[in-house]
């Protein structure tokens, strides 16, 4: 074999070396790739989510204020907000008001009324031969007086008092089923309560 052959050998031997090189390479490359993709894929595997993102309460909310307060209106506050803080912005409370008839440490919800009610009010409606709760439509659990609830069928003054006592102690009420957590309200009861009250 003369320098020539010998010579076409050695480049022909690197080239093979080098495709060989080239194929390994790439099916390492393939076949790490099938790995990551079984192990992406496999059991246990945490999959790319594709829930929707849970939609979040709305930052805030609509009250109406009314009664004694300087500019009753419909006002827009935060979730989580307290009444004190939906009465302040209807400018505060009125001359007269009667802040035992109304929580203000309460939460205040979507589409609820606040009625701050003016002193003597109660002793007005007795005198003119009626109970000071009646209203058109039904009363807020968290917002009403004792007068108010004592006027609803099948409450009396006690129970309306420990009611209002129930509010006070828990910030108000989240929902209508939660006024069956007072003693004296069953089932029948409350079934009976759910049109003339809301939360």
């Amino acid at each position: 074999m003369d320098e020539s052959d010998r010579l076409r050998l050695v480049v022909w031997g690197a080239i093979a070396l080098l495709v060989l090189f080239a194929g390994w390479r790439l099916l390492g490359d393939r076949a790490g790739a099938s790995e990551a993709s079984v192990k992406f894929d496999g059991p246990g595997a945490a999959a790319p989510s594709r829930a929707r993102p849970a939609r979040e309460p709305p930052a805030r909310v609509y009250v109406a204020v009314v009664g004694s307060v300087r500019r009753p209106g419909l006002y827009r506050v935060p979730t989580g907000a307290r009444v004190a803080a939906a009465v302040a912005r209807a400018g505060g409370l009125g001359r007269g008001a009667d802040l035992t008839g109304v929580n203000l440490a309460a939460r205040v919800h979507d589409g609820q009324q606040i009625v701050v009610p003016k002193l003597g009010a109660a002793a007005a409606g007795a005198v003119a031969g009626g109970p000071t709760s009646a209203t058109t439509g039904p009363i807020s659990l968290s917002t009403a007086t004792v007068e108010q609830l004592d006027g609803l069928e099948g409450i009396g003054p006690a129970l309306a008092q420990r009611i209002v006592a129930y509010r006070q102690s828990h910030g108000g009420f989240r929902s209508i089923e939660e006024l069956g957590q007072v003693e004296g309200i069953g089932d029948k009861r409350l079934a009976a309560l759910r049109s003339a009250v809301t939360p």
